[in-house]
């Protein structure tokens, strides 16, 4: 998993202050992580006339994607928000939804519960998605905390998911291959490359071995993806954050491997962004070739991006330029028309149902026993603390690029002294819009200065810079974001206590854009007490909009 702006690993950058797996692509009728044609030409199937990207303006890092059949399945980082490890589906790689997680609790030690211990910018790092058709099972698989290898499996995307195994090597930024004979391979590492066979099980590591040492005048590699196209073993890695190579073998996945500059410093597609890198390769039903890669856009976060690749005689890919840069626009892929348009990722939420919709994820793991969804969210205080960073319960939700508002409406009619809920721009540096109640009386607040160092301890918990007071039991919050990448960008917010007019509340925030936190900023929806526990408050309705 790359750092955005420094050609250094991960490893590297995180050891100063205070990951993870994954390899898809898929053959022409069907799903794993092999290629059985060689690179054809697109048919003249149902496309669009062109795609814009990035294909995503959310934060999804570290991509793996795949193809299953006629659907297109990626996987990206999510650090220390739980659920972990997103899980999109696609028809035609350009239109995405969330589909589910494929760690449904990060239940990797008690920092991640905030219990006497924080998980910030740990937990899922780059990390692999993978479809076996012998059984008919989707794979995830990632390290944590360079201890061990996890690894989950489900018979669907939406789960549920279920840890298969635990192994003891940490396989730092790894890519999972199912190779043409059904044996699974991990390739991995930081400058240093391996690749490990494991059992037929994928429960135990039968072997490893070094393939690979990068040379000094390429720096570091890392980020891997490990690919079976045409009966050569190809593994897709890294320079972070401003190239991607790869390493050719036509002797087996245990080498030896040659290797080839696919891009350097290439301009990307988002204006003020920086270079796509560390994604995946996958194959159309048709038999194109597409890279996904992402783009460091903060405060943001990371991009999705896609550019067609083809082939040269002698099988090394070339990703397909549009003015010697990453196209902000091409074709779209040739593709069947999807059964179907998929969930759209901004849109309103009244959390109808009994459970959450897979667009949300706590900040570190919640305490299940203090929210519900019942046609509208309950979050009862957690957590007595006057900082946000500790308070368990804080819900959150991405950021659409280059510019979006959340509006929540709340019910504080339950809350009690000494509780703070709201609506937050949330990362290590924050502010929010909320209600506080103290001294029976209620107030609606815009805080900010809450601040972390670069070890994530907290440094601020927030000064109050404007107030005004509420009564009734109903408010509605806003909060707007402007993402675009290359400076610090404003967040506003605002309040309405009744009909459509918001009054906006406070000073501008300024959102940085230091890629050190890996993910961006995201909309928070949270409520703790700083005197005793007992408190609550509804939400009944979320919208994401864009201007």
């Amino acid at each position: 998993m790359s750092c955005s702006r420094q050609p250094v690993g991960r490893r590297r950058a995180l050891a100063a202050g205070t990951g993870l797996v994954t390899g898809a692509l898929l053959p022409l009728a069907g799903a794993s992580r092999t290629a059985a044609a060689a690179p054809a030409r697109e048919s003249p199937l149902a496309a669009a006339p062109a795609y814009t990207n990035p294909v995503i303006w959310q934060d999804f890092a570290d991509i793996d994607v795949i193809r299953v059949g006629t659907t297109y399945y990626a996987s990206a980082s999510t650090m220390h928000y739980s659920p972990g490890a997103p899980v999109l589906r696609s028809y035609d790689l350009v239109n995405w939804e969330i589909a589910g997680h494929s760690v449904p609790t990060l239940d990797f030690g008690a920092k991640y519960d905030l219990n006497g211990g924080r998980g910030y910018v740990r937990g899922i790092w780059a990390s692999s998605l993978a479809y076996r058709p012998s059984n008919r099972t989707f794979y995830w698989l990632g390290q944590i905390d360079f201890a061990r290898t996890y690894v989950y499996t489900a018979t669907a995307v939406e789960g549920p998911w279920s840890r298969l195994t635990t192994i003891s090597t940490p396989y730092y930024d790894a890519g999972l291959l199912v190779d043409s004979d059904d044996t699974l391979y991990v390739a991995y590492g930081n400058t240093t490359i391996s690749v490990a066979q494991l059992s037929r099980d994928g429960r135990s590591q039968v072997r490893t071995q070094q393939v690979f040492t990068t040379p000094s005048s390429v720096g570091t590699l890392e980020g891997a993806r490990f690919y079976k196209i045409n009966g050569q073993y190809y593994i897709f890695l890294t320079r972070p954050a401003n190239g991607q190579y790869i390493l050719k073998s036509s002797s087996g996945p245990f080498g030896p491997y040659t290797m080839r500059q696919v891009l350097l410093d290439l301009r990307g597609p988002i204006p003020g962004g920086g270079v796509p890198h560390q994604g995946g390769l996958v194959q159309t039903q048709s038999g194109a070739w597409y890279y996904l890669a992402f783009v460091d856009a903060y405060p943001g976060g990371r991009m999705p991006a896609l550019a067609p690749v083809t082939w040269t005689p002698d099988g090394w890919p070339v990703v397909q330029l549009v003015n010697g840069a990453w196209g902000t626009s091409y074709p779209s892929p040739a593709v069947p028309t999807p059964p179907r348009q998929v969930t759209p990722m901004i849109g309103v939420d009244t959390f109808d149902g009994t459970t959450l919709k897979p667009r949300w994820e706590w900040n570190h793991n919640p305490d299940n026993t203090k929210w519900s969804v019942d046609n509208g969210l309950t979050l009862r205080t957690a957590t007595v603390t006057n900082d946000l960073y500790w308070a368990r319960n804080t819900l959150t939700h991405r950021i659409q690029g280059p510019a979006s508002t959340a509006t929540v409406e709340l019910d504080f009619s339950a809350m009690r002294d000494g509780d703070r809920a709201g609506l937050a721009l949330l990362r290590d540096s924050s502010a929010w819009i909320g209600v506080k109640r103290d001294g029976g009386a209620t107030r609606v607040v815009m805080v900010n200065g809450l601040t972390m160092d670069s070890n994530w301890n907290t440094t601020g918990t927030g000064t109050e810079v404007a107030s005004a007071p509420v009564s009734g039991g109903r408010i509605r919050l806003r909060a707007s974001a402007d993402i675009r990448p290359g400076a610090p960008r404003p967040g506003t917010f605002s309040y309405s206590t009744g009909g459509t007019a918001f009054t906006r509340l406070g000073p501008a925030f300024s959102m940085g854009n230091d890629w050190r936190f890996f993910m961006g900023y995201r909309f928070a929806l949270f409520n703790h007490a700083t005197q005793a526990l007992g408190g609550a408050v509804r939400i009944t309705r979320f919208e994401l909009s864009t201007p």
